[in-house]
């Protein structure tokens, strides 16, 4: 596949042979958020306008509940035990019920995937699913004896307030990804990824909790200039680079790419990267932001589920994933769709 009938590629493919999700059976008006209250008029105004109307709410499940829910979907999805599992990667949740313990190994407990080697990554936002990916791909690659590896992440707000002034609202949600090696029947394949950080924005977000109890929790933007103005045209190049690159090192230009999904922060971000980029994102991106709000590193697997489910795409069509991360990060998966029959894999 490509402009001259080849497809190359510079990492071996990895199947997607699941995707677990756990999403609240009621999503919360944005209306009712009790923060809202407490907000200026110019912080109502940008809230409102961000094009979220519900926020996928679960008030019963910490991060380590929503990750359990949705690990435990793809496991019964795939028809494979926990036990089976020959590793079990945790994306970090932004801030862990206790410290010192392992939130990784928990889980691996939870579910009883007692052979797994398991273990966490994080430090990146909602970028942290692409290194947890790389790794992924990477284990399978270097054991050809390893069983099935699980990618989890539950997303929940560090703090009470889902409000993130001026970029989105936060809603709850799990979300799984089961990989192994490539076969004819897998639903989706991963077939490379491109990552980008720069550590001068290492602390344009924070949250101060040491001493201070959760409700009076805040996280704040150090430089709100910043972030609207230089990061937001530092991304636009970034991105342009990214995908420009990820597509030269497979064979491929634009006109192979099928659709495009990004992550959800809000309608503005949406149309900041269709604009910048020059392209239409597929309209699951657009829905699940009404609809949940922004779901951290759940986001992008998320609309490509939806989007397959509502056959947005094709079998055998081409996809790049978006995702940026005020930290800052960037990065920008390929993948490949698989055959329909497959797609009681990703319901």
């Amino acid at each position: 596949m490509g402009a001259e009938g080849t497809f190359r590629t510079t990492a071996p493919r990895v199947a997607i042979n699941a995707v677990g999700r756990h999403l609240p059976d009621s999503p919360r008006p944005l209306a009712d958020l009790p923060e809202l209250a407490g907000l200026d008029d110019a912080e109502r105004l940008t809230c409102r306008g961000l094009g979220i109307d519900t926020v996928a709410v679960d008030d019963g499940l910490t991060a380590a509940g929503l990750a359990e829910r949705a690990a435990r979907d793809a496991l019964d999805t795939a028809g494979i035990p926990a036990a089976a599992l020959g590793a079990l990667i945790l994306v970090e949740p932004r801030a862990p019920e206790t410290l010192i313990s392992s939130d990784a190994t928990r889980l691996q407990h939870a579910l009883g995937a007692d052979t797994a080697l398991t273990f966490s990554v994080g430090g990146l936002g909602c970028v942290s699913s692409t290194p947890a990916l790389l790794t992924a791909r990477g284990l399978l690659a270097a054991d050809p004896g390893l069983g099935p590896v699980l990618v989890v992440h539950g997303s929940k707000p560090a703090a009470a307030r889902r409000y993130r002034h001026p970029v989105t609202v936060n809603g709850d949600s799990g979300l799984a990804l089961l990989l192994g090696r490539p076969h004819a029947a897998a639903p989706v394949h991963l077939l490379d990824l491109v990552q980008r950080t720069n550590g001068r924005y290492w602390d344009l977000f924070g949250l101060e909790y040491r001493d201070r109890p959760t409700a009076e929790w805040r996280e704040k933007c150090s430089d709100l200039p910043g972030y609207s103005f230089r990061l937001a045209m530092e991304t636009r190049n970034r991105l342009a680079d990214l995908v420009a690159e990820l597509l030269a090192r497979n064979g491929l230009t634009r006109a192979d790419v099928a659709g495009y999904a990004s992550q959800n922060l809000s309608a503005g971000s949406l149309a900041f990267i269709e604009e910048s980029l020059d392209i239409a994102l597929l309209p699951s991106c657009r829905d699940n932001l009404r609809a949940l709000g922004h779901l951290g590193a759940n986001d992008t697997f998320l609309n490509l589920s939806t989007a397959l489910i509502r056959k947005e795409l094709a079998e055998g069509d081409l996809a790049v994933l978006i995702n940026v991360s005020p930290v800052a990060a960037w990065s920008v998966l390929l993948v490949e769709t698989g055959p329909m029959s497959g797609l009681g894999s990703i319901a």
